[in-house]
């Protein structure tokens, strides 16, 4: 009779042990809340892939802290309502322990209430109009500071253009993005003719292109939601017969190759290609063709930045030895990868210095990069957060 407690007692410890290794093994669950429908749905499928493969690589090689990563993958419809309830599922059901998401302005904004209350870390890799802050946000993407100057410079030396007209999708991206372009053209003595928007979920340019005819601009320039919004103006210009500089600020290599010879002679500016002349990037394209073969959808600006902010936060995590949202957060903006783009570190108030390059698309659908700018700084985006 002495010895049955201590049976019970070998089995209790025995259970606490059990209990541990199964805690050890839980694994670390990031959300990615992106657009599979609505606008963003063009570029959707890229940014999922290039999500897939950076936890495949992760998991082979160890996880994060020694814990399995696992992708919790909901649609955001492109748009504020969606955001919030799919960040909602992300955050309370899923209870992940990041959320790194491609998205439109309007579902970031909508979801940072969500990021809030959750007290969750958030790498938005997304290309913006800037200026968005939150102690628990950083982002990866492009801001204006380091979009614009390219193809307006281009512009005014290389093609002599001294007007300009201005087209957008009428929410915060379009908006924020041409605001910027309007004042940096004017600093460099251009002048704004004409400068027109559309709902985000609009996709007749019949007006808008009539206007851009009547004003007789040097160039054109659009900042719209990308994917959808960038593929119906494309097509209204061109089959209106305007050839004069187009540059557009929201396109991406994947969606350009979509669209045939109605993207031809589009310039952009981006801080990724798959041109890009690299033995990072060449890994990367060679994993992700292995990967995904005849399936693969085109790795671009919208894509890549999710890419490498899975990278991110699991030296993030490492860094802080622990995944506390607090720590992790922190620890964010001190640590790099260095991946496709080159050496990514968030730390120029919750943004990363970028090298840009600019642009111009062939018959082909492939880019042609006409000049790189090395290691744009992103300007002071949110300089009251530590």
């Amino acid at each position: 009779m002495k010895a049955f407690p201590l049976i019970l007692r070998a089995g209790a410890i025995a259970a606490v042990l059990l209990t541990s290794q199964a805690y050890a093994a839980d694994p670390i669950r990031i959300g990615v809340a992106v657009g599979l429908s609505g606008a963003n749905s063009v570029v959707a499928p890229a940014v999922v892939q290039s999500s897939q493969l950076a936890v495949e690589e992760i998991n082979a090689a160890g996880g994060i802290l020694g814990r399995k990563v696992e992708l919790e993958i909901v649609d955001d419809a492109s748009g504020a309502v969606g955001a919030q309830k799919a960040f909602d599922t992300l955050v309370f059901q899923k209870k992940v322990s990041a959320v790194i998401a491609m998205e439109t302005s309007a579902a970031r904004n909508a979801a940072l209430p969500v990021i809030n209350k959750g007290k969750v870390p958030y790498i938005y890799t997304s290309f913006y109009e800037g200026r968005s802050c939150n102690n628990w946000m950083y982002v990866n993407g492009w801001v204006p500071e380091q979009q614009v100057a390219p193809v307006v410079d281009y512009f005014v030396k290389a093609k002599n253009a001294k007007t300009f007209f201005l087209v957008g999708n009428d929410y915060a991206f379009g908006r924020g993005m041409l605001d910027f372009t309007k004042k940096y053209i004017e600093r460099q003595g251009g002048k704004v003719v004409g400068e027109e928007y559309l709902p985000i979920d609009g996709s007749d340019w019949t007006t808008v292109v009539s206007k851009i005819r009547a004003a007789k601009p040097d160039a054109l320039i659009s900042a719209t939601a990308g994917g959808a919004p960038n593929v119906s103006l494309a097509k209204q210009i061109k089959g209106a017969g305007l050839t004069l500089p187009y540059g557009n600020l929201a396109i991406d290599e994947g969606t350009a190759k979509t669209m045939g010879d109605v993207a031809e002679g589009l310039y952009m500016s981006a801080s990724y290609l798959t041109s890009i002349e690299s033995a990072e990037n060449k890994k990367f394209m060679a994993a992700m063709q292995k990967k995904f073969g005849a399936d693969l959808k085109t790795p671009n600006e919208l894509s890549e930045p999710q890419y490498e902010a899975f990278y991110l936060f699991k030296a993030a995590a490492e860094k802080a030895g622990s995944i506390d949202a607090a720590k992790v957060t922190k620890a964010l903006g001190e640590v790099s990868f260095s991946g496709p783009r080159g050496t990514v570190q968030m730390n120029k108030s919750r943004h990363t210095p970028l090298s840009m390059r600019l642009g111009q698309v062939q018959a082909n659908g492939s880019i042609k990069i006409l000049e790189t700018f090395a290691n744009v700084d992103p300007g002071a985006q949110c300089p009251n957060i530590k």
